[in-house]
């Protein structure tokens, strides 16, 4: 009778169990895999049963330990796919950049200079700048990849990306686009561009990466920023005087390559 009572307890607490030395003795404990859940944190049910009942709660796809396995599975498609790119660029620019201008035309001599070399371009993929260093290096017989990012706004990889993968989270992407380059070469772009920026540089002097040559492409765009780094950061000590050679500023395609290129 004991023994049958202990086992119908058992198997209606499912992993619960009383157990001496809690505060508030004879306490329910249960244990969910690494976790212990005790007093009012005691939730129904066990493991199994939620993996196996159908017609339980979905909410649980928008929780966080779920978003750490969606992390886990972008980081391992970017680096499966990439891994055996070999030497490659990233290039940044405007996605607002019009087919036929000339800061176009300069984004497709980019890719074409960086293939020739024998680089591999990776852009985020969309149009403007991305879609001209793409098209460069896809003529230019060259490996053209596009990362890109879920946004209400995106317009999908444009039609010169040879490899695409499409990320959810900017982090992971941002990975990507550090861990498979050899260097940045950025032309004119918006917030997107100066954000990738900046976080290189901060990687560069930070040291989390070395060797890693930033250009910026433009005179007359990037000059000013130049500028205020060297005369208003620098100078009043909120950066290092060695600062303002994290990056170069050209407006020659060829020097922007050989930077780049430089062992």
């Amino acid at each position: 009778m004991g023994k049958s009572q202990g086992a119908g307890a058992r198997g209606r607490t499912e992993g619960v169990s009383a157990r001496g030395g809690v505060p508030g003795g004879g306490e329910r404990e249960q244990r969910l895999g690494p976790v212990v859940r005790r007093r009012g944190q005691v939730v129904p049910g066990s493991t199994d049963q939620r993996l196996l009942d159908s017609r339980g709660p979905s909410d649980w796809v928008h929780q966080d330990p779920w978003r750490v396995l969606r992390i886990q599975a972008e980081f391992v498609e970017g680096f499966g796919a990439l891994a055996e790119l070999g030497p490659a660029i990233s290039v940044f620019g405007s996605a607002r950049t019009s087919p036929g201008s000339a800061e176009y035309e300069l984004g497709v001599r980019v890719g074409r200079g960086l293939a020739e070399a024998g680089f591999a371009v990776i852009t985020g993929g969309g149009p403007g700048i991305m879609e001209a260093a793409n098209r460069g290096a896809l003529e230019a017989g060259g490996v053209s990849v596009g990362l890109g990012i879920e946004l209400p706004f995106e317009q999908g990889f444009n039609e010169y990306v040879d490899i695409g993968v499409n990320f959810r989270y900017f982090f992971v992407r941002k990975t990507m686009f550090v861990k498979y380059a050899q260097g940045f070469l950025v032309l004119p772009g918006g917030l997107g561009t100066l954000d990738e920026l900046f976080e290189a540089m901060t990687l560069v002097q930070t040291q989390k990466v070395t060797r890693f040559p930033i250009v910026l492409l433009g005179t007359a765009y990037w000059q000013g920023l130049a500028d205020w780094v060297r005369d208003t950061v620098i100078a009043q000590g909120k950066a290092s005087p060695g600062d303002a050679g994290l990056f170069h500023v050209t407006d020659d395609v060829e020097e922007a390559i050989a930077l780049i290129a430089k062992p």
